[in-house]
């Protein structure tokens, strides 16, 4: 043997000898986190500092058959390994990403008679930890059910919590609360605290492929605790080894714009498996959407039917006049007419209505250099989805269209399943069963060159890093409800807490940029409560590489020079950072384009005014830069007066400081354009 290896070893003995506590420390030695066996049972911990941020919390699975890896445990032997390296997305938010950690493996041995064995592992980043529990093949252990996850995370203190309801019926599409600890109900993740100390941490989970959705229980003394979203029957995981269950993670910040910029969950995914992924395309698009929410056309047939040639095809000239590569058309195929939600076996994903010709539109669509982006909402009719779901993507390649929006409205805990006994069951959709069928679309739409835009999905865990053809998702409460939502829709905050919560967990297709605020006619109950300028910095607070402008093509017509920074605004980018962040008041991010030397920034705010004050450092040092900035006037306000904005343009570079003066509910957009000589001439006469 090696001597390095020899030595390795009898450190490890000792190790194991004295105490059984192993310990492994993040690469800037500032978070530790700590594992033991305490009379049998599977324990950590995590301190930053030294100080405590997770107490003593236990680990585990009870699997059938007797065999229950949260008690009676050994540590047979343990594994330290050091990675350090990046990779490039194929799109996102920061085009490089840093994989740094130190990992530790900890093989446990089941006091059995037969021994059995789980490894668990725990990876340390410098911006948080995330473990995962492994079962190797062995001969008393090839398939198995798992009844129950151990898992805590014990907090502390009774810290403040942003959080959203579990098993609840309308999914994940509730408005966040902010409480303690000790008055959360049992939350979706991911879940985000900040500690009377000022750190913010963040509970989620990663690469969740064939397991059931986690979801968390508060407990006495501010104890939380995994809850799996189980079958109908009661049980909560069906598998078989060698398996691997999700990471379990917890991003640490000192800052809430540090949750934003970290990419845990991201390296916890596998890397991309897709060979070519050159028809991937991050883009801009309009749709016939908008319209339906309003009632002012319907999904289903009739007079209203809004899916119609001539329609889609005003669409598409719009599209192709103002620089958009999409236009989604919703209620085109048959299956929209009566109750559809309770009717999905109804859906045909190949047959359009007569009134909407599938070859003039996709032809006509092609000619103007725009292509069709397709629907299928499958109203939770799965097995009607899945029959058909092959010959649909084949005809959508077919007709060159390259992204597919899939919908799955309906009851949270009413998605019926048959068996292949053809027994019926009602099964959650956050559970196994469903989680299979959404990584089932997402790789047979890769089959077929698609792009997928999942509304009503299962929660972002990363999977966009493994297949980068699922672009986005919705899962939380978007633009919609302002249309018709009986609350009166999101409130002013609602976007300021989605990117510390909700969007931690990857994109979301919120479908911003309504400049008709205000529908008296339509929905005199509802509005979009936000100022004008509030939708244009959405674009670049709320990640997506797909973006809608979500209102009718005329109201855009009416303020064109407002609804150029939606043309400009990009959908990829090479950086992006954090400048002002407080949860549920205000936000300021500013992303770099990866395609031209310029940066966007947006900054939005709760139903209170702010003035904050943006640095520009970064922007390149001696280069100056040409500020396009779109904000609100000086009267604006959400209520009273959301149409009221300037646009202005000034000369910076990385020295200026710029005051974003936000209205209530209001919000500030800049492009930062590197400047021409003309420009500073230019500029520098006016100021």
């Amino acid at each position: 043997m090696h001597i390095k290896s020899i030595v390795l070893l009898i450190f490890i003995l000792v190790e194991m000898s004295v105490a059984q506590v192993f310990e492994v420390v993040s690469p800037n030695n500032i978070l530790s986190l700590s594992f033991n066996v305490e009379s049998g049972v599977p324990v950590y911990q995590v301190t930053r500092f030294g100080r405590p941020l997770i107490v003593s919390s236990k680990l585990g699975l009870i699997l059938n058959n007797d065999i229950d890896f949260s008690s009676d445990c050994t540590v047979s032997s343990i594994e330290r390994n050091y990675v350090d390296n990046t990779w490039t997305q194929v799109w996102g938010e920061k085009k490089e990403i840093r994989n740094c950690y130190h990992e530790l493996k900890v093989v446990l041995v089941k006091n059995n008679q037969h021994q059995s064995r789980i490894n668990i592992y725990f990876r340390v980043f410098n911006d948080g930890i995330a473990f995962r529990y492994c079962i190797p093949k062995q001969d008393n252990l090839k398939e198995f059910q798992i009844l129950d996850e151990i898992t805590e995370f014990n907090m502390a203190a009774d810290h403040n919590a942003w959080w959203i309801p579990a098993y609840h019926w309308n999914r994940y599409e509730y408005l966040y609360k902010k409480t303690t600890i000790s008055q959360m109900d049992t939350v979706h993740t991911p879940v985000t605290f900040e500690t009377e100390n000022g750190i913010y941490l963040s509970i989620h989970e990663a690469a969740l492929t064939d397991y059931a959705s986690m979801t968390i229980i508060p407990d006495n003394n501010f104890k939380l605790k995994a809850d799996l979203v189980p079958w109908a029957d009661g049980i909560k995981v069906y598998a078989e080894t060698p398996f691997k269950s999700p990471w379990r993670s917890i991003q640490i910040a000192d800052t809430p714009g540090e949750l934003i910029t970290s990419y845990i969950i991201l390296n916890l995914n596998e890397p991309c498996k897709l060979r070519d992924t050159s028809w991937i395309r991050p883009g801009k698009y309009v749709g016939i959407w908008w319209e339906m929410h309003l009632g002012t056309s319907t999904w289903g047939s009739g007079e209203l039917h809004g899916a119609t040639t001539e329609n889609t095809k005003r669409y598409i000239d719009f599209a192709s006049k103002y620089g958009f590569s999409g236009v989604l058309v919703e209620g085109w195929n048959i299956g929209w007419d009566g109750d559809w939600i309770a009717n999905s076996e109804k859906f045909d994903f190949i047959t359009p209505y007569p009134d909407f010709d599938i070859d003039i539109i996709t032809q006509y669509a092609k000619d103007k250099g725009v292509r069709l982006i397709g629907h299928h909402e499958t109203a939770k009719g799965i097995h009607n989805y899945e029959d058909q779901m092959t010959d649909a993507y084949k005809f959508y390649k077919k007709y060159g269209v390259r992204s597919v929006k899939t919908g799955y409205v309906g009851h949270g805990q009413d998605i019926r399943r048959i068996d292949s006994n053809g027994i019926e069951s009602k099964e959650w959709h956050h559970g196994q069963w469903m989680v299979r069928h959404y990584r089932k679309s997402v790789k047979k739409a890769a089959k077929y060159k698609l792009m997928i835009d999942a509304h009503e999905p299962i929660k972002a865990t990363g999977i966009r890093r493994t297949y980068p053809n699922i672009m986005t998702r919705e899962g939380a409460r978007g633009q919609e409800f302002n249309a018709w939502s009986a609350d009166g829709g999101n409130p002013p905050e609602h976007t300021t807490i989605l990117p510390f919560t909700r969007l931690l967990g990857g994109p979301m297709d919120f479908t911003p940029g309504i400049f008709d605020l205000i529908f008296n006619d339509a929905r005199p109950n509802n509005r979009v409560n936000t100022t004008l300028m509030k939708q244009l910095a959405l674009y670049v607070i709320l990640y997506s590489p797909l973006q809608m402008a979500a209102d009718l093509p005329e109201n855009y017509l009416n303020r064109l020079d407002a609804f150029q920074f939606i043309m400009d605004v990009p959908v990829d980018w090479q950086d992006t950072q954090v400048l002002h962040a407080k949860i549920g008041d205000y936000v300021t991010i500013v992303r770099k384009d990866i395609n031209s030397p310029d940066w966007y920034l947006g900054s939005i705010t709760d139903e209170e005014g702010r003035n904050l004050q943006a640095s520009l450092q970064f922007l390149d040092v001696g280069k100056k830069y040409v500020a396009q900035i779109y904000c609100d006037g000086q009267n604006a306000d959400w209520k009273d007066m959301p149409y009221e904005y300037e646009i202005k343009e000034i000369l910076v570079d990385s020295h200026s400081k710029i005051d974003l003066r936000l209205a209530p509910g209001g919000g500030q957009a800049i492009r930062f354009k590197l400047a021409e000589e003309k420009d500073i001439v230019r500029l520098a006469y006016i100021q």
